[in-house]
């Protein structure tokens, strides 16, 4: 698996230090169960964690890099069961037959799953070559690939490609042909779409 997009400094030292919103912490744990370059740099944070509350940032930085030099221990990565990786299977209560979807149209399902209020979590499943309408965000949304692959204006993202989008980000994800697309995506706040029926669905919806 070749993982291009990976989490970035700031999410993964608030996933290390425990103050994530629950749903980005999923988010962030399912990716570092499929990302090698991500799991060995959260080991680094972790293992220096307690610098940065000592003598700053800059012993956080040095401790990082150090640590990565000597090749800290990884975790022990949680067993990908079929489609869906260890971190998910607990929320989901196993595999993609036991996710209860819910249609949104044009073949599109979501499943919302159950985390704290502070930030929202949903698995979405995007038919092969579907695409999402057109919206931006109020907020941050965290998106990470499970099956399949999705382009937008940004880039392509395939399995274990987690996609960071804020405020300034307005994008159309389109399903690539072939494998259809199951995302977990995780989102702080709603998504403010350009067309007037999903903005009148968003309520019923909860996106």
């Amino acid at each position: 698996m070749m993982i291009k997009h990976h989490l970035n400094d700031e999410l993964l030292m608030g996933y290390a230090a425990g103050i994530l919103p629950e749903a980005f912490s999923m988010v962030a744990a399912t990716h570092v169960s499929l990302c090698d370059d991500c799991r060995a740099r959260l080991a680094a944070y972790e293992a220096v964690g307690g610098a940065v509350l000592e003598e700053g940032t800059a012993a956080m930085d040095a401790g990082v890099d150090a640590c990565l030099a000597r090749s800290v221990e990884q975790p022990a990565r949680k067993r990908r069961q079929g489609v869906m990786p260890g971190p998910l299977v607990d929320y989901i209560g196993g595999d993609l037959s036991a996710v209860k979807w819910r249609s949104l149209g044009m073949g599109v399902r979501q499943a919302i799953l159950p985390t704290s209020r502070s930030a929202s979590a949903r698995l979405l499943y995007i038919p092969a070559g579907v695409a999402v309408p057109d919206h931006g965000h109020r907020g941050m949304e965290l998106t990470l690939v499970l099956q399949g692959a999705f382009r937008d204006s940004e880039d392509r993202f395939g399995v274990g490609d987690l996609e960071i989008a804020g405020e300034e980000l307005q994008h159309i994800p389109v399903a690539e042909a072939g494998a259809d697309c199951i995302c977990l995506a995780a989102t702080d706040a709603p998504l403010r779409f350009k067309d007037w029926m999903p903005r009148i669905l968003q309520p019923i919806f909860r996106i």
